[in-house]
């Protein structure tokens, strides 16, 4: 049963948020910033959290303190024994970004805790085609990361997690399909700041935000840069591969209205908050997605949305389809009678009241106070 004051106020909870990364600490994509809107927000309305995920790449095992919550990175190597990490942790709660084999030995070395996942871009095979066909560094990384994630340890523990939850309302059914599951996943949203003003330029700004990886094709966004040249270009985000990211440099990088702003991180940075602010749209180029984060941003500063995918709605609603790939006819569309402005603002609202951290913070609690109430058994 939860613990709970005398006076009938509930104490501070411990979460272990389970991930595979974490934004500003070794490279990181969309669930790396889930991870840390959420464990900063949670430590920020007086839980404790512990954040638990793998080294990345060209570090070795760490524990620190950021952003008021703590962070215990192990050996990669050292998966199969990560389950000695969550018994040292002892939290009440267990909440993996993304199910893998990292949930499934949390859940066997704390079986009486409460274990819950947000899946947050579940793939089927035909999304594991098209990251196979645009690998991030090689096709044999992409079966590795593949084995991490779809493996029948990772689905026995979806299929007995406490709660499934999703960040999207797209990824209901899919994920439902998925994993088999007998009632369907329930919407979660990320935590996104939503600022209290923006301010956009005077003058035409495109943005892209993300990995220039190779599912991403962000090459199709330098393309537009060329094609006006009286809009200015900017790109935030560098390439886990860097020779990719050098020959895209080499083709575009010389074109007078692109600027090429590196990585930003945005919990450490406000330059990003500033780069959503002065845009008027943002242009999503990837071949797959689930819910982009950067949808979010975008929309929570009143940027205007282009993509050839609508998850959730965010392009039809607040911005612009790129019906077959036709990005320049997109963003046309959008710049046209400034019609970008009234996309962005109904994008702006509805972040508001569905995302803004206030919301959704107390959405997660309100999740695992009902789990901690309803779970029997639990120690």
């Amino acid at each position: 049963m939860p613990d709970v004051h005398p006076e009938g106020k509930r104490r501070p909870l411990h979460v272990c948020l389970v991930a595979s990364e974490l934004l500003g600490w070794g490279k990181a994509g969309g669930y790396g910033f889930a991870t840390r809107a959420i464990a900063r927000g949670l430590a920020a309305a007086g839980h404790q959290v512990t954040v638990v995920l793998p080294c990345p790449r060209g570090k070795e095992a760490a524990q620190f303190e950021l952003d008021g919550f703590r962070v215990i990175a192990y050996p990669r190597r050292d998966l199969l024994r990560s389950g000695r990490v969550f018994r040292q942790v002892d939290a009440q709660i267990y909440h993996s970004q993304e199910p893998s084999l990292a949930s499934f030995f949390a859940w066997r070395a704390m079986p009486q805790r409460v274990h819950l996942v947000t899946s947050r871009d579940p793939r089927d095979w035909r999304d594991w085609w098209i990251e196979f066909s645009h690998p991030t560094f090689s096709r044999l990384r992409t079966l590795l990361t593949i084995a991490v994630y779809e493996n029948p340890l990772t689905r026995r523990l979806v299929q007995r997690a406490h709660g499934v939850f999703v960040p999207a309302r797209c990824l209901v059914a899919k994920t439902a399909r998925k994993y088999r599951l007998r009632r369907p996943p329930e919407f979660l949203p990320t935590p996104i700041e939503v600022p209290t003003q923006v301010q956009k330029s005077a003058r035409a700004v495109v943005c892209f935000v993300g990995r220039l990886d190779r599912r991403k094709r962000p090459e199709r966004f330098l393309e537009l840069a060329a094609q006006f040249p009286d809009v200015t270009f900017k790109v935030a985000g560098d390439s886990q591969d860097p020779h990719y990211e050098q020959e895209l440099h080499a083709r575009y990088g010389k074109l007078p209205n692109l600027q090429l702003l590196g990585f930003i991180d945005q919990f450490d940075d406000s330059r990003l908050s500033a780069l959503y602010a002065e845009s008027w749209v943002m242009v999503n180029t990837a071949a797959r997605e689930g819910l982009p984060n950067s949808f979010i941003e975008a929309a929570a500063h009143g940027c205007a949305i282009i993509s050839e995918l609508d998850p959730d709605g965010f392009a039809s609603r607040f911005g612009c389809l790129a019906d077959n790939g036709d990005y320049a006819q997109a963003l046309a569309d959008l710049l046209k009678d400034d019609r970008w402005k009234a996309q962005g603002q109904a994008g702006r609202a509805y972040v508001t009241e569905t995302n803004a951290p206030p919301v959704a913070i107390a959405r997660h609690l309100a999740v695992y106070a009902r789990l901690l109430e309803t779970t029997p058994g639990l120690e």
